[in-house]
């Protein structure tokens, strides 16, 4: 009888032992704590704020699984191997539910299947109607080469501080595909700071808009667009990839897809591949990359110095490049004698359409009857290549 309650005894002893609730208790037990906190807080501003929802709320699911102790959803085993000239090299295994799924991150999988779906909902009309509104989307990515130079200034690396200037993009898929390419390290600190600044766009966004722009230069009205043909509407993606793509061969990845679901949608011969591209696809894909990317942000990696200086740079990357688009956009006003509304250049950065409304919001604060919506969605659609043309680069320079 003793024995079987010893035996009874030891064995409950063990199960309390080995209880996620115990393992709190343990040496960096607190820093799970908090990065449970921290996606609840994720969850609470995607369900109550609707701050990007579709992806903080998969991403709040994956690091909440992630930091729960002991369940061995996301884990990494990292294990150095000698190659052939005798130099020491890491190799990376990851397992766990989460972790099988986080290939498709490691490999590029999830953020070219994104672009995919984004090419097949984009309207590329406002852009080919009006080219010139392509130097506005160009001019947005200074924020992302100014903040590189900042964070390489910072102590950063070389890789990293291209990772974090990539944030300035205001494009999740491509500052997630460049982060794992060139500091895999960096991710969750990175992704969650896009993300995050993203939602906030029409927040950042119109103080520096005021800033740089006077009132009567945010009350010029533009000529409507004219309407664009079809046949114009099927070579643009073409060109663009061929054209594109030859310059900067390692954005093929992005671009290609980019083009590829753009193309999908403009041939108008295929209704069920653009509804799967645009629907199923992409909802389905950034479910698992909100998880995946989500589960990264585990406690060790995340509660970091670094990670607060990365969220620090960010908001200057999307600072940076609001500024930068809108003071072309200035300039353009000038030489087109005040014919263009120097706001449309902040939509330059690539959150669509989210950056394109605050312009025309903005636009109808000053003037009930202007209306720019259309008129920014050309530097707005022209900011998603421009910040998959400007990852290309880095990538190229630095992978």
């Amino acid at each position: 009888m003793m024995l079987l309650a010893n035996n009874v005894g030891e064995f409950f002893l063990n199960f309390l032992q080995n209880t996620g609730i115990a393992q709190f208790f343990s040496e960096g037990g607190w820093m799970n704590l908090v990065m449970i906190l921290i996606a609840i807080l994720l969850l609470y501003l995607a369900i109550f704020k609707k701050a990007e929802p579709y992806l903080l709320i998969p991403m709040g699911v994956g690091m909440l699984l992630a930091n729960l102790p002991g369940t061995g959803i996301f884990q990494s085993v990292t294990e150095t191997f000698m190659k052939a000239d005798g130099k020491p090299k890491e190799v990376t295994e990851y397992e766990g539910l989460l972790g099988v799924l986080y290939l498709g991150v490691k490999y590029e999988i999830y953020p070219c299947l994104i672009f995919l779906g984004i090419g097949a909902t984009t309207d590329f009309g406002p852009l080919i109607s009006n080219p010139k509104t392509m130097i506005l989307g160009a001019a947005a990515q200074i924020g992302i080469f100014i903040t590189f130079m900042f964070a390489y200034l910072f102590g950063f690396s070389g890789t990293q501080a291209a990772s974090i200037g990539i944030i300035g993009g205001a494009d999740g898929p491509t500052a997630i595909l460049t982060t794992t390419k060139l500091a895999p390290e960096l991710l969750s600190s990175i992704a969650i700071a896009a993300y995050s600044y993203m939602a906030l766009v029409p927040f950042i966004q119109p103080p520096v808009i005021k800033l740089l722009t006077t009132k009567k230069e945010r009350t010029i009205h533009m000529e409507m667009p004219k309407p664009v043909s079809k046949t114009k509407k099927i070579l643009f993606p073409i060109i663009v990839m061929v054209v594109v793509i030859l310059i900067v061969p390692s954005c093929a990845p992005l671009i290609g897809c980019l083009m590829m679901g753009n193309l999908v949608k403009e041939s108008g011969v295929v209704p069920k591949l653009v509804e799967a591209c645009s629907n199923t696809l992409l909802y389905a894909v950034t479910i698992l990359l909100g998880l995946t990317v989500g589960a990264t942000a585990t406690g060790t990696t995340f509660l970091t110095l670094q990670t607060l200086k990365i969220f620090g740079l960010g908001i200057i990357a999307f600072i940076l490049a609001t500024a930068g688009g809108v003071l072309i956009g200035k300039l353009m006003c000038v030489i087109t004698k005040g014919k263009v509304n120097p706001m449309i250049g902040a939509a330059g950065v690539s959150a669509v359409p989210m950056a394109a409304r605050v312009v025309q919001k903005l636009g109808q604060k000053e003037d009930p009857s202007n209306f720019l919506l259309m008129h920014a969605m050309g530097p707005n659609v022209a900011g998603v290549i421009g910040s998959a043309v400007a990852a290309g680069l880095l990538i190229q320079m630095l992978g």
